[in-house]
């Protein structure tokens, strides 16, 4: 008698998540995530929308170019080449889906051009709203598919091992149930790290769970130290800050220092669009020296509400109009270019076990990921994970179930600690003396939760690569490699 296939289990409900699930028909999907309704990703947070050399002018091997250059030549170069020329079709993929990007007067894509690209090639919806209408087009398809299973209001705080092979999860309820659920493959779509940073751009939910948990089972890792500031967030309190979208700089916004000079005159040949890492130390620079940074917009033209909504909603619910006033900013943690080590089909070295989109490394951005490319990637390599589980066979595995936890998580004192730990030493400049002591904060810290656990693997990437390198800017031997 044929048994019924265990599920895919998709853990994460971005936008590789989704493109994972969806792409996985016919075979059955449980998708897993921690907000009912699927909110709280931070893709559905992306301001920026989607590379692709759409421009007859443009071609896909000038976007690697472009991104191979931001990753400072770190990249997987043969994933680099297969991004950049699969993005056109996935710009007619997620139309299908019904994801309405923005069009010109004839009807024509727009085409925007952020950081480090050399041509305009980004494609927007809802002006700097992109992240949400991809999220919830994809999500509405996925709700809707009869092979998809969705559960939402669940943490996956373990794996399921049984001789070495990863099969299925435990979930843990918002009233503390567990409950254990058996997969033919699980892929783990969690996210990056930004959240584990006092200053960052990310939601609470961007908190590594998912990097943390495959470290626990044995994966290996890929580039932790290689983590993304973006230079322009809304320089207010708080922990989560409003960001203002690269876009905007693409727009004719400037930087400017406190007397209002041009802050990358004579920094970089691109200036203001220089590569968001060059950007981000310039900004933090002049911070440290006691300084302030502001992004003039008043010079960009169009409709607000209509371009820029995102950002023109969280200035003026900050009591800031960028329209009539420079906005102060500073930098924050973004994206993480490291995480779990993955192949081009998002197998980690645990079988079983896969990971897509930030919580994975592919090498596709190297030592900074170019602008845009990341819900490139989520949907790409999302497509491409998915139907390559679709065909696959049910391995047929014996022995006891082994429970491998996450572990508890840090108390919010300890985990405010960590947070303010990793800006000061493992932000956008960093050098030997504090990543040592942040170290050694972290692993008293360890023995309480496995935020701090994730935090010393960051900080000891950070150690061990004692050159300069992409993102990874380290002040006592500041030459790059």
């Amino acid at each position: 008698m044929r048994h019924a296939r265990l599920p895919i289990v998709v853990v994460g409900s971005g936008v590789a998540g989704l493109a994972t699930a969806l792409a996985a028909a016919p075979a059955p999907v449980r998708l897993l995530c921690r907000a009912h309704d699927g909110c709280g990703s931070a893709s559905a947070l992306a301001q920026g929308g989607i590379a692709a050399a759409l421009d007859p002018h443009d071609s896909p091997a000038a976007h690697a170019l472009d991104t191979l250059v931001a990753g400072a030549h770190h990249n997987d170069e043969a994933m680099v080449q297969w991004l950049t020329a699969e993005a056109p079709a996935a710009i007619a993929w997620l139309q299908a889906q019904g994801v309405a990007f923005d069009r010109d007067a004839q009807g024509e894509l727009q085409l925007g051009r952020e950081g480090g690209h050399g041509a305009a090639r980004i494609v927007h919806a809802g002006g700097d709203a992109s992240g949400a209408a991809l999220v919830q087009a994809l999500r509405a398809r996925a709700q809707a598919a009869v092979h998809v299973q969705w559960r939402g209001g669940v943490d996956v705080d373990a794996l399921l091992m049984r001789e070495g092979r990863v099969v299925g999860v435990r979930t843990c309820d918002e009233r503390g149930r567990h409950e254990q659920v058996e997969a033919s493959a699980v892929v783990l779509a969690t996210g990056g790290i930004g959240a584990l940073y006092a200053r960052s751009s990310n939601p609470p939910g961007a908190d590594g769970a998912g990097l943390a948990l495959g470290l626990a089972a044995g994966a290996a890792a890929r580039d932790l130290e290689f983590v993304q500031f973006h230079p322009t967030a809304l320089d207010v309190p708080g922990h989560c800050l409003p960001l203002i979208t690269e876009a905007l700089r693409g727009a004719g916004a400037r930087l400017l220092d406190a007397d209002g000079n041009a802050l990358m005159a004579g920094v970089h040949p691109l200036g203001d669009l220089a590569p968001r890492d060059v950007v981000s130390r310039r900004v933090a620079a002049v911070q440290a020296a006691g300084g302030g940074v502001r992004l003039d917009a008043t010079g960009v033209d169009g409709d607000w509400e209509r371009r820029f909504p995102t950002v023109l909603a969280a200035c003026l619910a900050h009591g800031f109009d960028p329209r009539h006033a420079a906005l102060p900013v500073t930098p924050v943690a973004h994206f993480h270019m490291g995480g779990l080590a993955t192949d081009a089909d998002g197998r980690t070295s645990v079988p079983g076990l896969y990971a897509v989109g930030e919580v994975a490394c592919n090498g596709v951005h190297g030592a900074n990921r170019l602008a845009s490319n990341s819900l490139l990637e989520g949907v790409v390599c999302g497509r491409r994970l998915g139907e390559g589980l679709s065909h696959a066979a049910e391995p047929v595995v014996a022995g006891t179930v082994r429970v491998v936890e996450r572990g508890p998580s840090l108390p919010p004192a300890e985990l405010a600690v960590l947070r303010e730990l990793l800006w000061h030493a493992a932000g956008p400049i960093r050098e030997a003396r504090s990543l040592r002591d942040a170290w050694h904060a972290c692993a008293v810290l360890a023995e309480a939760g496995w935020q701090a656990q994730l935090g010393k693997a960051l900080l000891r990437a950070m150690r061990l690569r004692t050159r300069s390198l992409g993102a990874h800017w380290r002040e006592d031997r500041g030459c790059p490699s």
